[in-house]
């Protein structure tokens, strides 16, 4: 398994996070679907969410599989560790 530098695991953190809020508006606004204010909140987190994915997966390699997420050269799915592995 490769070393992680405290800076991957605050990253990924950061992306937990931005989702956890995610899933949250989500189950919120299924009740609350004209609330125009957590609306701008849940499209803010999206936005987030993609620009710190984007930046993990540049320095550490894919997050998700089956075109979710772009690979180098050479392919670097099969790199560990995987993030649900740390």
């Amino acid at each position: 398994m490769n070393k992680l530098t405290p800076e991957y695991y605050q990253q990924l953190e950061a992306i937990q996070a931005v989702d956890f809020v995610l899933v949250e508006l989500t189950l919120y606004l299924d009740t609350h679907p004209n609330d125009a204010q957590a609306i701008e909140q849940f499209n803010a987190c999206a936005k987030e969410s993609r620009r710190l994915k984007k930046i993990f997966e540049q320095q550490f390699g894919p997050l998700m599989q089956y075109g979710k997420s772009y690979s180098g050269c050479p392919w670097q799915w099969d790199d560990t560790p995987w993030p649900w592995q740390v």
